[in-house]
């Protein structure tokens, strides 16, 4: 019978025991991107330099870790507020920038408006003051008044006329006297005049041309004026002269004086200027008698 030798319990390899600290979510993140090992793995199924490369770089990693990342996210804070301020502080420039601006603009309309205003009422008042000038200038009127007329000379032969028809011419000479007034008390004006004219009918017998002149205001002058007529033909147009031919100092002439008298104010300057006309008309009839005397107009013209 065999007997087989008592069998020993077999020995236990003694193990080394490992003790794994389980990295942060920061330093597994960490660990994994720089040396490429997954937080899932198992670090007791692999070798044992690289269990313990693993535990010496994650214990490595867990000591200078913290003290790397408090002063990056400090700092990294730091740089986020001086952004942060920077740009709060460019914005509030900005805005002060866009209120400065807004404000100059609108006090640029402002004053716009307000001399604009201030130009309008000048314009408005000066147009108002020349209207009331020139409406005070209209109720000086100047003053026309035909004082006489003297007939100087009457004379009527036959003649020919420039195509040579045989005809009676007639001469004749005379002087009007005017008295002209200005009663303005602020302006003076300029005076003209159409020409004199002495007629028969429609036949226009002698004419006259009175000067210009100026007349001062509160003023009057006298204005005597030659109307002439030299060798007018007469086709057989003043019956009255052929019928009294024999005896001249018998002669009655009917004639009609007109002429039209201008008077021009400058009130102020030539901004305001005021017009004013004179249409003068007067029946006057002459003697063959009255040769050389005066004849009184005052009560024989109008002013129409």
């Amino acid at each position: 019978m065999m007997t087989w030798p008592a069998r020993s319990p077999p020995s236990e390899t003694t193990r080394p025991v490992y003790i794994v600290h389980s990295p942060t979510n920061t330093d597994v993140e960490k660990i994994s991107t720089r040396s490429g090992f997954s937080p899932c793995g198992s670090p007791v199924t692999n070798r044992q330099g690289q269990v313990s490369h693993y535990h010496h770089d994650s214990a490595a990693e867990s000591s200078s870790t913290p003290r790397v990342s408090r002063p990056l996210t400090n700092e990294y804070r730091s740089v986020q507020l001086h952004d942060l301020d920077r740009r709060v502080y460019e914005d509030h420039d900005n805005d002060e920038d866009y209120d400065e601006m807004d404000g100059s603009d609108e006090r640029m309309r402002w004053n716009t408006r307000c001399y604009s205003c201030l130009l309008f009422t000048l314009v408005l008042a000066f147009t108002l003051f020349c209207l009331i000038l020139w409406g005070v200038s209209k109720s000086f009127s100047p003053i026309v008044n035909l004082k006489e007329m003297v007939l100087e000379s009457l004379n009527v032969q036959s003649g020919n006329d420039q195509s040579g028809v045989l005809t009676d011419m007639l001469t004749l000479n005379s002087t009007v006297t005017i008295l002209y007034k200005n009663p303005a008390t602020f302006f003076a004006v300029h005076v003209t005049s159409s020409p004199l004219q002495l007629s028969y009918s429609q036949l226009i017998l002698a004419s006259g041309q009175m000067e210009e002149f100026s007349q001062r205001r509160k003023s009057e002058r006298i204005i005597e004026t030659n109307v002439l007529g030299n060798q007018i033909p007469l086709y057989g147009g003043v019956p009255a002269l052929y019928s009294q031919r024999a005896k001249p100092d018998q002669v009655v002439l009917p004639l009609n004086l007109t002429f039209t008298l201008r008077s021009r104010a400058y009130v102020l300057g030539r901004l305001v200027k005021s017009k004013f006309h004179s249409n003068i008309r007067c029946s006057i009839t002459l003697y063959g008698d009255g040769l050389g005397k005066k004849h009184d107009l005052s009560k024989s013209c109008s002013d129409h």
